[in-house]
């Protein structure tokens, strides 16, 4: 089967998570401004829109993605032409790190899980033993322990391609899927994603599915290990974890259940092994089918690939997948990369319509509007997954997922940012999204917040908190239930309030309950400082920016107080350039790291809640803005910058839109506000 080729991303300054050039400082910097910066940075948004309607962009940045990629495209038979090979190739030698490492982000400090991952694809793609950059990554492994101190999905992933013992896994039985659906440690409980990984996992571990070693394996074998191979206790190893890559240490009650599990693991029955295969495997399918063989996300992508290249060779549901392997590569100036998702479209697109509309200039946009209407409208999901209960699936339909239609899993804050995008675009297409489907997005948006007033991601909360301290996968905090969080929260929020505006007389009684309860719940995590923590991006200017504009949403005046406490952290962390920055060490630490500069991206996060917070035409806000039009470039974009978004804590992943969305955004509302003075 022939590879298509991967998609290409529009030209950038830089590699995803690589600051660019800034732009010229003092006289110099003001003889350069723009002298329309707001209609430069709509004609580059314009210009960068898909034909489909949708921004479509490098959503980029988990280092360790793409050696899964190229480990299951070696173990399938999945060629990779020339140009890909060595795109791969260029992406793994322009992000290995000075120490000899790989990070779990192009930003990251090295971890020996993402390091012996990328150490073997760059033998797969060719690279000798002795190439420097593989050299350099053996040093860094002999120095933190080799592949048997990697994260349990490093050690995972090894066991399958033959180049680590099984015996040295912690278990992941397929028996846990045929518990009682009532016990809270049915994986029905988990949150989705770490629910779709752990499923073929389960299929993967309890088959001990091992690629057949060849001449290349027993050569990686001896270049991994300092011991021969047969010699290795496995055994030993399997609560070693380099310090590197234990960023959620195991607690005594993980290391309890593992000892059950292990003794399980001696005396299961056969018949039932073949039994929880079976059952396994059939939900496998059922998540194919439901996402067209894109699946959730890309790890379960690749280890449902997996399973059925063991399962059945030559059957159809390989074959699927493999078609489909190519929608998570993206080129680059940086390298070919495999995304966290088969697209960030959806998203993105219904916040570009936000900052197209804020400008008003209709003449200028009307046409780019519609367009991503036409996106908006097409990829609303309209029914629900069949047997969902059976396959433990929330409704979908009315939703909107984060990418396309096809993927079919739709999200709480998606919903609610593509709820008010088809809300505003309502009075400027001809054929706007019938009410009907309006209410169906309410109806997901009702049905998804949690009893404590908030809304986690895909689905209800399912699972007790104390599930988090069974956490096997040693490097990724927050992974075993689906959490409040406030950007959910904040975009859901302000989805029913935009609903209810157009519709007073529809579920009013409902949405007013919900908006209220989500209020109490976003009072309540914010911090005492003013601010909140942001999950999905970097870090507290996010968070702070949807708790603002959630708080708005749900009927605070900007001046109450929590929205002054807000501002006043923004103000707090402005940098002396005028900017606002954060790395993505914020997120790790949970505590503010500033970047060394002010980021463009996270200025126009702070600049937008200071807007909402009653700040927009103050001094804070006067010197933001004047970063934003300092560091424009003539073209009307911004240079590339720190990496701005997240996932559990540790792994940063690039938003390739943002720029070109969030600094219009920005400037069109403090243009607003300035008329309105």
């Amino acid at each position: 089967m022939s590879t298509a080729p991967a998609r290409t991303a529009p030209a950038r300054s830089g590699a995803a998570g690589t600051p660019g050039p800034d732009a010229p400082a003092g006289a110099e910097a003001a003889a350069t401004r723009l002298a329309d910066p707001i209609g430069a940075a709509l004609a580059h948004l314009a210009a960068t829109q898909d034909a489909s309607g949708a921004w479509k962009g490098d959503y980029g940045g988990p280092l360790f993605l793409l050696p899964l990629f190229v480990a299951v495209a070696r173990t399938v038979g999945h060629p990779l032409d020339a140009d890909t090979r060595a795109g791969m190739e260029r992406y793994f030698r322009g992000h290995q790190n000075p120490d000899g490492g790989f990070g779990l982000h192009v930003e990251g400090a090295s971890h020996v899980f993402t390091t012996v991952l990328a150490y073997v694809a760059l033998r797969f793609l060719d690279a000798a033993a002795a190439d420097p950059a593989l050299a350099r990554a053996r040093a860094f492994l002999a120095a933190h322990g080799g592949p048997r101190a990697s994260a349990q999905w490093g050690k995972f992933a090894l066991a399958i391609l033959g180049l680590y013992g099984w015996e040295g896994l912690n278990p992941v039985p397929p028996e846990l899927w045929l518990l009682p659906e009532a016990l809270p440690v049915h994986p029905s409980r988990l949150w989705c994603h770490a629910r779709m990984v752990y499923l073929p996992m389960s299929w993967l571990y309890g088959r001990r599915a091992t690629v057949p070693a060849d001449a290349c394996i027993e050569a990686i074998r001896a270049e991994l290990y300092d011991e021969p191979w047969d010699q290795i206790d496995w055994r030993a190893a399997r609560e070693t974890v380099a310090p590197s890559d234990s960023y959620v240490p195991h607690t005594r009650l993980t290391r309890a259940a593992h000892r059950v599990l292990l003794g399980f693991e001696r005396i299961h029955p056969a018949g039932l092994r073949a039994r929880a295969l079976a059952h396994v495997l059939e939900h496998i399918a059922a998540e194919d089918r439901a996402t067209d063989y894109i699946c959730i996300g890309p790890v379960n992508k690749l280890f449902n690939t997996l399973a059925w290249h063991f399962a059945a060779p030559d059957g159809p549901e390989l074959r699927r997948h493999l078609a489909r392997l190519p929608d998570y590569l993206w080129h680059a100036d940086d390298g070919v990369k495999m995304q966290g998702y088969n697209s960030s479209e959806l998203w993105d697109t219904a916040f570009a319509v936000q900052a197209a509309l804020a400008p008003g200039r209709l003449d200028e946009t009307r046409p780019v509007l519609r367009a991503a209407h036409r996106f908006i409208e097409g990829n609303q999901v309209l029914e629900d997954v069949p047997e969902r209960a059976r396959f433990h699936r929330h409704q979908s339909k009315g939703g909107w997922p984060f990418s396309t239609r096809s993927h079919g899993w739709p999200i709480s804050d998606c919903t609610g940012e593509g709820l008010k995008a088809a809300l505003l675009l309502e009075p400027l297409v001809a054929d706007p999204i019938p009410p009907a489907r309006l209410a169906d997005a309410t109806d997901v948006i009702l049905s998804l917040q949690n009893d404590d007033g908030g809304w986690a991601t895909y689905e209800r909360t399912r699972g007790p908190r104390w599930l988090e301290l069974l956490n096997p996968s040693d490097c990724f905090a927050d992974i075993m239930i689906d959490y409040s969080y406030v950007e959910c929260t904040s975009s859901c929020v302000q989805g029913l309030a935009a609903f209810q505006a157009r519709f007073p007389a529809v579920r009013t009684a409902e949405v007013a309950d919900a908006v209220a309860r989500g209020r109490d719940w976003m009072l309540a995590a914010q911090r005492p400082d003013g601010s909140w923590e942001g999950s999905w991006g970097v870090c507290f200017t996010y968070g702070t920016w949807f708790g603002v504009w959630g708080l708005r949403a749900a009927g605070l005046g900007a001046a109450h107080p929590a929205l002054a406490r807000a501002a006043d952290f923004l103000e707090s962390k402005q940098l002396p350039d005028g900017g606002w920055g954060e790395t993505a060490e914020s997120c790790r630490a949970r505590a503010y790291v500033h970047a060394a500069e002010g980021q463009a991206v996270m200025t126009s996060w702070a600049l937008l809640a200071l807007a909402r917070a009653g700040r927009g035409r103050g001094e804070a806000a006067r010197r933001g803005i004047a970063f934003l039009e300092r560091r424009q470039r003539p073209d009307g974009t911004w240079p590339a910058e720190h990496i701005a978004g997240m996932f559990n804590k540790t792994c940063a992943i690039h938003y390739d839109n943002y720029l070109k969305i969030f600094p219009l955004w920005a400037l069109a509302i403090a243009a607003r506000a300035e008329e309105e003075a």
